[in-house]
Parts: C-alpha cells; structure tokens; sequence
C-alpha cells in the first residue's frame, strides 16, 4: 500500500511536455503570469516548476563547473530589488525580512564565454568575500581577472587567491555630471576608463569588463524580474535564486552562443552537446524517479 501523500504527489506533477513548455518560456524571459497563460498552468504549479528547476540546475553546475581552465575572468554585480527597494522598505504595509535590494554577483570567463559561477546578496564586503572563495574553488590554473572599482573586491580577492596567486586589475569608469533631463532613467556619461593592475602582472589589454556587462545585459533581458519600471520584480528572494540558476544552467549548457557557434559549456570542454530544454527538465524527473524508486523500496 503506498501512503496518500505520495500517491497525490505523483498525481500532481506536471508532464514533461508542459515542464518544457514553461521553462522555455521562463527562460525566454516570460513574466509567471505570462507563462500560466501561454501553457494553460496555474500560478501555483508554475512557482514550483521554477523552485524545483531553480534547485537541481544550481545543484548539478555546482558540481560541473569544476577544475576550469579559465585564463581570462571578468566580475561584476547587477542590482535588482525584491518586494520594495531599499528606500521604501519602511513603508510597506507588511513588512518582509528580505525586502530591498538584492545584487547578483557573477563572473565570465572571456574565452568560453561560460559563468562558472553566481552569487546572490547584498553589495557588501562579506558578499564579495564568499562569491571570490566560490570562484577561486573552481579554477583549475592561475588565471587573469578584472573587476569594477568597487572596493570590496580588493580584500576579497586578496584573502582567497593571495598577492602571488592571481594577476588582478581593476576598471575604474569615471562618470560625468547626471543627466538633468531623464535623471532616473538615464545613467551617468561615462567619460574615459582607468586600468589599475592590483596584484600580479596582468595583461593590459586583456584588462575589461566588456563581456560580464553585456552577460549582465542578458539577464535583464531574459528574466523578466530583472526588468526596470515594471511590477515584474520578485517577491520572494528564493524565487529570485530560482530563477537565477534556471537561467544560468541555460545559458551555460542550451543556448549557443552567437559568436561560438557551440554552447559556452561545449567551449569549455564541460559537456560535448547542445542540451534541449527536455534534458534540463530530465535533472528534476531523474530525482522524482530515484524518489519514487526509494519509497517503493520503504515500502
């Protein structure tokens, strides 16, 4: 006899047709009502589609992206908000622990084009630290990195690769004066670059942040709650890290790259083919399936 709870969990998984169906359509960059629309799903079926996915895609990269050969890595934050921004915390009507602003950490390796790794959270120096340990777990050879010129990446890197371990440079973009005209919506003229090489001796021209920027510009394009001006943005900071990961495990391992004609995970020797959508919706039903095998066995 198999327990209620596991026969109607069973029951109420959803085929893998319509989990293709919704995480191509998340992955393109679909709002969840959108995506409840576009497949027939509820709000519901689809929140969990994207924890369940946004949990075992964060799980198999950490295990995958290991030992890489990056030579050339470039870091960076892009800022979102979840439930308030941080200024209007105060005001709302029901509180929630983790409203405010919310900043995602990643890194590119400019060859490869791959992220080998993300890090959400604050801005702060506690952040940087963890997300450079992250990295550098990761690397299998001495490699080049540029950040921004914020400076929390400086004891960052230091404490995890050491002076001698890395050759690190900063970018330091200097802005001009706001624009008076369209101040919230347009940034700063960005009016000349500095190149600051921090430790080691890294190679002037390979010194930029071009690659991670134009990823960052990716994630606001394909994740609909990176999206400016709208009510779009998350409203939980797990269904945020859901959909980071989700997004990630897609550009790394689904979708090729427009000047490498192979994925970035081909590129850098971590997977041999192109994954379909299926494929990544296989990680999950590969668990439900040993799941269902060891409550048969319970039995």
């Amino acid at each position: 006899m198999h327990d209620r709870s596991s026969i109607m969990s069973t029951m109420n998984r959803l085929d893998t047709g319509r989990r293709v169906q919704i995480v191509s359509a998340l992955i393109e960059g679909a709002s969840i009502r959108s995506t409840c629309r576009m497949t027939g799903s509820s709000k519901g079926a689809v929140l969990r589609l994207l924890a369940d996915m946004g949990r075992v895609c964060a799980e198999y990269q950490d295990q995958a992206l290991r030992n890489l050969n990056c030579q050339r890595l470039q870091a960076d934050e892009i800022w979102s908000f979840c439930a308030a921004k941080a200024k209007n915390v105060e005001k709302m009507k029901r509180p929630q622990k983790d409203a405010g602003d919310v900043w995602t950490w990643t890194a590119i390796d400019a060859d490869t084009k791959l992220v080998p790794c993300w890090m959400i959270g604050d801005r702060s120096a506690v952040t940087a630290y963890y997300f450079m340990k992250d990295l550098a777990s990761r690397l299998a050879c001495r490699t080049q990195l540029t950040t921004d010129g914020h400076r929390a990446y400086l004891s960052a890197v230091e404490s995890n690769f050491g002076r001698g371990g890395i050759d690190y440079a900063m970018l330091v973009k200097i802005y001009g004066a706001d624009p008076q005209a369209e101040k919230r919506y347009s940034p700063a003229q960005c009016l000349g670059c500095e190149k600051d090489e921090v430790f080691g001796s890294p190679d002037p021209e390979h010194i930029s942040t071009s690659y991670v920027e134009r990823a960052n510009l990716t994630m606001r394009m394909n994740m609909r709650r990176f999206t400016r001006l709208t009510n779009a943005f998350s409203k939980k900071v797990e269904n945020h890290a859901h959909a980071v990961a989700l997004h990630f495990m897609a550009y790394n391992f689904h979708r090729i790259h427009g000047t490498l004609s192979v994925t970035p995970a081909m590129e850098a020797g971590v997977t041999d083919h192109v994954w379909e959508i299926a494929e990544i919706v296989d990680l999950l039903e590969r668990e439900e399936r040993e799941a269902d095998k060891q409550r048969v066995i319970l039995k």
